[in-house]
């Protein structure tokens, strides 16, 4: 087998399209026409690895940046990774994530996720489950129970009030573990375009007249028993602004009996709720895995007051220039990451690692998984400290 890997050009799009038709169903039917612009895409590089001149696996990183210890790290989102059918088992993967994984770090990139199909392919490449982005169903009269506030009014937003909106995004996002910026070439900055997207944006709108939450929805067709309100984001900085949205949600109960809310994690609108519904309907797990130790540990913010000199190595990693030993040096609510030379018996898997990173896992669980060996164990109350707090969340779906 003689395969090479490398980006893909507009030469490549019609092979690519058919690709992604025959693993994902889209476009409904198969592409009959070249379509350049589909590896031409803002934000997006599209690798591929061939065998002689046929395409025969695809993937593509997408340029991120995510929210981790209060600071934006940047982030290569895989995505679009698809093998020709005759083609699996051959072991593609490997050759196209290294050169993928590569180009992504030498541009700049801290760490690396994605949505899996199957966690098992990508625990391989160091990646481990750190989230999940979800949708639950609840009854849409549950949400008129909620009591609104006379401190907050809601009403419909326009094209003037979307910088307020993406403000309210980026305080909650800032306070959380792995929401992405919504900056960059692959969100759209357009005001009205934001606007044009749903049925309506709800805003709620504090006595300062400040817009202190939002709640994005489309209203879907029919209003019987079967209808259903779609409720992409609900996010606000009060609980007051919390329940005004939901009672305004709720209103719609006597048409959408049925409200799905897409969301993640342990969402604070299910505080507000007077009721326990609050059905899964639908998950697509999130994972992780860190790219450049040393960039991503020090690209982050710590707990303000710990001060830690700490040694740690890391073995396994899909990239080999990424195993090593490292000392992370914390004081200040800052830190440096730099690569040692040695004189550490403490290991992490890049499993371990991953999970320690996003704060979802303690050091005693990594090591009842043996994602974390050697090292003194009385050490890791620190190392827990240092990455606790934050609960992670994801919501953006690519």
């Amino acid at each position: 087998m003689t395969i090479t890997v490398r980006t893909l050009g507009d030469d490549d799009a019609e092979a690519s399209l058919r690709l992604g038709w025959e693993a994902f169903g889209d476009p409904a039917t198969p592409p009959t026409q070249p379509a350049a612009e589909s590896v031409r895409r803002p934000g997006r590089t599209f690798v591929g690895a061939f065998d002689g001149d046929r395409l025969a696996a695809r993937m593509a990183w997408r340029d991120y940046n995510s929210w981790f210890g209060g600071r934006l790290v940047r982030t290569a989102g895989i995505a679009s990774v698809t093998v020709a059918a005759e083609d699996r088992g051959r072991g593609l993967l490997t050759p196209l994530f290294a050169e993928t994984l590569a180009a992504a770090r030498a541009a700049g990139a801290a760490i690396s996720t994605l949505f899996p199909s199957a966690a098992g392919i990508y625990r391989r490449f160091g990646y481990e489950l750190v989230s999940d982005y979800v949708t639950v169903s609840l009854p849409t009269w549950a949400l008129a129970r909620v009591a609104g506030s006379s401190n907050v009014r809601t009403r419909r937003a326009g094209p003037a009030d979307v910088p307020a909106i993406r403000g309210v995004y980026d305080t909650w996002a800032a306070a959380q573990n792995g929401p992405l910026s919504r900056r960059g070439a692959s969100f759209p900055t357009d005001d009205e375009g934001l606007i044009a997207a749903f049925t309506g944006i709800t805003v709620a709108v504090d006595g300062e007249d400040a817009i202190c939450g939002y709640a994005s929805w489309n209203r879907g067709r029919g209003y019987g028993p079967e209808a259903v309100l779609e409720v992409s984001d609900l996010l606000a900085l009060t609980a007051d602004g919390y329940r005004a949205l939901l009672a305004a949600i709720g209103s719609f109960g006597s048409v959408t009996p049925t409200t799905r809310i897409d969301t993640s994690g342990a969402d604070v609108a299910r505080l507000m709720l007077p009721v326990s519904e609050w059905k899964v309907t639908s998950s697509d797990p999130y994972m992780l895995m860190v790219l450049d130790v040393a960039a991503a540990l020090s690209g982050r913010d710590y707990p303000p007051g710990m001060v830690a000199d700490l040694a740690f190595a890391v073995a396994g990693h899909p990239l080999p220039a990424i195993d090593g030993t490292y000392a992370l040096r914390v004081a200040d609510g800052t830190a440096t990451c730099e690569p040692t030379g040695g004189g550490t018996n403490r290991l992490l898997s890049p499993r371990g690692l991953a999970l320690l990173y996003a704060g979802v896992q303690t050091c005693a669980n990594l090591r009842f998984a043996g994602l974390l060996t050697g090292g003194d164990p009385a050490d890791d109350q620190v190392w827990d400290s240092l990455f606790a707090g934050r609960p992670v969340h994801i919501r953006d779906y690519f």
